[in-house]
């Protein structure tokens, strides 16, 4: 990780049997959930909900890189960092490991821009500052 990230949040989540796919591994496209739940989690931490009428994070981009399979069962733990904070965005990155397994054994790696945007204008309003603070800024 460079130096322009901060981890801000881990968590564990189970690996469930209908998260897999004909070929007997996690579906790539849960991966994106496991990523999307620890987002949520740390955001709820912070103190904010998520509905239409006020003010909330949501997500432009996001990515993922699939280094080794996932099998059901087990447990997962992902990290999650912030990078640098822009005005009405920052970047957060993830690392999905298996629990149990060598703690620097990462077997996915993702990324999403996270932008505060007001659903009642339709436009980007500045981040938190609770938010800013934690980010990867020096």
């Amino acid at each position: 990780m460079s130096n322009a990230r901060k981890l801000v949040y881990t968590t564990t989540m189970p690996i469930r049997w209908g998260d897999m796919d004909a070929m007997e591994h996690v579906n790539n496209t849960v991966y994106f959930r496991y990523l999307e739940q620890a987002r949520v989690e740390w955001f709820a931490r912070l103190g904010y909900a998520f509905n239409t009428k006020q003010e909330a994070p949501v997500i432009i981009n996001a990515s993922c890189t699939f280094l080794m399979p996932l099998t059901y069962p087990g447990n997962i733990v992902v990290r999650m960092y912030l990078g640098r904070a822009g005005n009405s965005s920052v970047e957060s990155y993830y690392e999905i490991l298996r629990e149990g397994d060598d703690e620097e054994k990462v077997v996915a790696e993702g990324a999403s821009k996270i932008v505060w945007f007001n659903p009642q204008t339709g436009k980007s309003v500045p981040l938190p500052k609770k938010v800013r603070d934690l980010s990867g800024n020096d």
